[in-house]
């Protein structure tokens, strides 16, 4: 062929991480006659262009970085030393034991404590934890699930001692065990009893705590276990729509509850294709609250979420290329309407970021968001053929796997029988093996391979394994201290509620504060839900 001849074969390549081939010019505007149904105006009804008029006009996004490590005293360092840097909301990750209901000196917790999140045992370790940290007027994000319900009781005594109102605090509480089950494994309790418990949360904070979000339905675990895009979004849809169910079932008016809850997305490398999810996911969630369950407030049909750049598309091979990485997938985040976001940092591949690193990525949010010049217009890449398109896509994709989850009988049926589960294990297969055959370019790790970059040190943050040693040594001593008589008086009254109807969230709030831990509280529920096993190895009732 004449070198000035182009091919017109386009490589396979040229198809987004959902399968969706790409046009190679997108000449489909959005008409006048149906601009009102199918995006409207930020701020109004379907909420395509953004949940308000204005958007980050007035003040960016939340800048949130995710941080969790040792005992509660280091964390609470690292915490305080990104608020002096400029975040503007706390987002605490806490260690497996404390995420699957074990104390520190557990024999399943050995080795684990304090590894990848704080270790969080009693009140005392969530006062440490929060020491110095005004909980009125600071936003707090809690990823944790199984044992979300003991983590809000803890959050709540505290910010009591505080002077601090429950009415008051602001924040987010992840509490999405549905998404445990497909994509992540930190699941204690049956699908059904952990419902119960979720739902408790739901109900609890409509009543005491309007301001706090009582959960954060999770699609970034989903993505991170290799589901494509538009089934990130459809599986977190499915999750969600069970939970509205559940919530309408207690007695709750859908307005009532709807307002609080969020949304917890990743954001991957395909650009464009993020952009147009988060566009698709309001759009859809605003039809699904006002058609299906009647939502009637505007606040009900607004999806709200928080971003988190993606840890999967992090390399190992090229520390410096994750930088480019994540700043990409931040701006995405922003363009698509992100209400607060977290940015990776670039040696997450390797352990949990240094304070250096945190530091430039919270400042790569900065740079975008005081720099950039982004917040200067509402929904700045609406109207963009691309993305337009590609929204109509990835909503027709994401609607076709609800009908088929609908079909198989629900979410919960759709778990059980593994449906979910398979459908991301084929998606990530299938990457995997793109990867491997070069068909998708990985740079650093596939194609443009360095041998200066792979011999290049970088220093990564090790955790001491003296801190589990200290870590239980604080745990035994509030055994000393506290008063026995007190702790099992509550523990009996929170086994016996268990047992019948009434909301637990009060029940496991007298047990924090009489300095129950977490494992004890964890085990009381265990005893009475029993625990959860997996298809094929005998699930308990």
């Amino acid at each position: 062929m004449d070198p000035g001849e182009r091919s017109n074969q386009r490589p396979p390549a040229f198809r987004t991480t959902s399968g969706i081939e790409l046009e190679r010019v997108y000449r489909t505007p959005v008409g006048e006659s149906d601009y009102a149904d199918r995006l409207g105006d930020p701020g109004q009804f379907p909420y395509a262009r953004g949940i308000r008029e204005g958007m980050y006009q007035a003040r960016p996004w939340t800048m949130r970085q995710y941080a969790g490590f040792g005992t509660a005293s280091e964390t609470n360092e690292r915490l305080r030393y990104l608020l002096e840097n400029g975040q503007t909301g706390l987002s605490v990750a806490f260690d497996l034991p404390t995420q699957m209901g074990f104390d520190s000196d557990h024999p399943l917790a050995a080795g684990e404590v304090g590894r990848v999140g704080v270790a969080i045992d009693t009140l005392e370790d969530m006062r440490v934890l929060l020491r110095g940290i005004p909980l009125g007027s600071v936003s707090t994000s809690m990823t944790i699930n199984s044992t979300a319900a003991i983590l809000l009781a803890l959050y709540i005594a505290v910010a009591e001692e505080q002077g601090v109102p429950v009415s008051d605090l602001q924040g987010t509480v992840q509490n999405d065990i549905l998404k445990e089950y497909i994509a992540r494994g930190t699941e204690i309790y049956p699908p059904r009893a952990s419902l119960r418990l979720v739902t408790d949360i739901i109900e609890y904070c409509h009543r005491h705590a309007p301001r706090w979000n009582s959960i954060s339905i999770s699609g970034y675990h989903i993505r991170e276990a290799g589901s494509t895009a538009a089934q990130e979004l459809a599986f977190t849809l499915a999750n969600a729509i069970a939970y509205v169910e559940v919530a309408l079932a207690r007695g709750l008016h859908i307005d009532e509850f709807a307002p609080r809850l969020s949304f917890f997305f990743s954001v991957h490398n395909e650009f464009l294709e993020e952009i147009a999810k988060f566009r698709a996911a309001r759009r859809m969630w605003a039809r699904l609250l006002r058609d299906r369950f009647g939502a009637r407030l505007p606040r009900s049909m607004m999806l709200r979420f928080h971003a988190q750049t993606a840890g999967s598309t992090l390399a190992a091979q090229f520390p410096d290329g994750n930088i480019v990485r994540t700043s990409l997938q931040t701006l995405a985040a922003v363009l698509g309407g992100a209400q607060s976001i977290h940015t990776n940092s670039k040696d997450e591949a390797l352990a949990l970021p240094r304070d250096e690193t945190a530091r430039l990525a919270l400042r790569t949010q900065q740079i975008l968001a005081w720099e950039a010049g982004v917040r200067k217009t509402d929904d700045p890449a609406g109207g963009a053929f691309a993305i337009e398109a590609l929204t109509d896509r990835i909503e027709e994709e994401a609607g076709a796997y609800l009908a088929r989850i609908e079909s198989l009988g629900g979410t919960l049926a759709a778990i059980e029988g593994g449906y979910i589960q398979k459908e991301i294990e084929a998606s990530s297969y299938r990457f995997q093996r793109e990867v491997e055959a070069g068909e998708r370019t990985i740079v650093g790790v596939n194609r443009f391979p360095s041998d200066d970059e792979a011999r290049e040190p970088i220093r990564i943050h090790l955790a001491d394994p003296a801190l589990e040693t200290e870590q239980v040594r604080r745990l035994d001593q509030v055994r000393r201290r506290r008063n026995p008589a007190a702790v099992r008086r509550a523990l009996e009254a929170l086994s016996e509620a268990a047992r019948g109807q009434e909301n637990l969230m009060p029940l496991i709030l007298d047990a924090v504060r009489s300095h129950a831990s977490l494992g004890e509280i964890s085990g009381v529920l265990g005893a009475v839900f029993g625990e959860y096993r997996e298809a094929g190895s005998g699930s308990l009732p």
